[in-house]
């Protein structure tokens, strides 16, 4: 363990996992040219939205045949207003190891009263995803979150299934290949792997998820927010540079700007190399650090942006629950005082421990710095 105070800093301490980190470079005059004072349904208004809608297509590499929109309230409204729309003709499997399929869960079960089958695992843990019934919607985030444990690849996904995957991506888009053949409803936000600002999320629907929205009449009421069909046929307007409601146009001017930086390190290609480089360089320190251990038990279901971290050292295991919270929060508290590193510590509803940002807007070289870092907070944590 580092017993000397560390002389280097990162040069951007930002390692919160939503909000992420701006990319290099970004600074506030990026975004001179937003379209303020005028009517998102205007004519720039549009070609600014369509413009994002297109981008978004080419960086993720989204068939030709696939529809996107922009929807408001961040990745939860659109996977909610994907479930409110799409589900309910078929049984629903839902697949939960963390926080927000928990939330995904509860949505089916007890808000939509769905026939359901849920596979659940512990933190660290991921279900057995073979028992996707091909006849069944399945929901399950891409990426936990707050677990540090991610679906390894799209295999145990039917390729002649029946039903529609609803998947969360919010912290895989722009990080992981994505199988889109194996997706029907996909959501993200601009807030995680890119950096952009919060608020608005993203649906990319699939031909399969769009003949549903058009065959299946939802028994519930759809909030204004949530609708994508007007009577009875797609609303196309939403898929050509219209929102159901007004979208902040400094925001979008934010995204935009994010897709140019996407665009100037290499594409997807680049803004994986990037996040396989931050997560390498983390990995190598967890290796050796001897008192932090990855959340996600098996390497081949690890999460290389939202990485999750439990405290393994002997002292730590000994102390009560609320003594761990409370001396993860003091751990935490003097990594933000040092400068080193903000919002660090794990979710609320997570196992107490770190959860690192390591998505494509962190610098590896900032990864370096703050290993030493936190080796040498942990030892003046330890010793208090």
């Amino acid at each position: 363990m580092t017993a000397n105070r560390p002389a280097v800093r990162p040069a951007r301490p930002f390692f919160s996992s939503g909000p992420c980190a701006k990319h290099p470079g970004w600074k506030l005059e990026n975004l001179s040219g937003a379209l303020l004072g005028r009517s998102h349904r205007s004519k720039p208004g549009m070609a600014k939205i369509n413009e994002a809608l297109a981008r978004t297509r080419a960086v993720l590499a989204i068939p030709a045949d696939y529809r996107i929109t922009m929807v408001p309230a961040s990745d939860t409204g659109a996977v909610e207003l994907a479930m409110w729309s799409l589900l309910g003709p078929l049984p629903v499997d839902v697949f939960a190891w963390e926080s927000f399929g928990n939330e995904w869960m509860t949505d089916a079960v007890k808000q939509l009263k769905l026939n359901t089958r849920v596979f659940k695992a512990d933190y660290g843990e991921l279900p057995n995803l073979s028992q996707a019934d091909p006849v069944h919607d399945t929901v399950f985030v891409w990426n936990g979150t707050t677990s540090g444990v991610r679906v390894p690849d799209g295999d145990w996904i039917a390729a002649d299934r029946k039903g529609l995957t609803i998947c969360d991506a919010t912290s895989a888009a722009f990080a992981m290949e994505l199988p889109w053949p194996k997706l029907d409803a996909t959501t993200f936000s601009w807030q995680k792997v890119l950096g952009g600002e919060a608020a608005h999320g993203m649906l990319v629907l699939s031909p399969r998820a769009i003949s549903r929205l058009q065959s299946h009449t939802p028994p519930w009421p759809l909030p204004k927010i949530f609708r994508l069909t007007k009577d009875g046929k797609l609303n196309e307007g939403l898929f050509e540079g219209e929102t159901i409601n007004t979208p902040s146009m400094l925001a979008l001017e934010d995204y935009l700007d994010t897709l140019s930086w996407a665009e100037s390190v290499g594409g997807l290609k680049g803004l994986i190399a990037r996040t396989e480089a931050n997560f390498a360089a983390l990995s190598r320190w967890v290796g050796k650090c001897g008192w932090l251990a990855f959340m996600a038990t098996g390497e081949s279901f690890r999460s290389n942006t939202s990485v999750c971290l439990k405290i393994v050292d002997t002292r730590f295991a000994g102390l009560s629950p609320a003594d761990q919270a409370a001396t993860v929060k003091k751990f935490v508290a003097l990594l933000a005082q040092e400068g080193v590193a903000y919002d660090v510590g794990s979710h609320r509803s997570a196992p107490p421990g770190l959860r690192i940002w390591c998505g494509a807007t962190v610098d590896v070289r900032d990864i370096e710095a703050l290993t030493p870092w936190l080796d040498w907070t942990w030892s003046q944590t330890k010793s208090e």
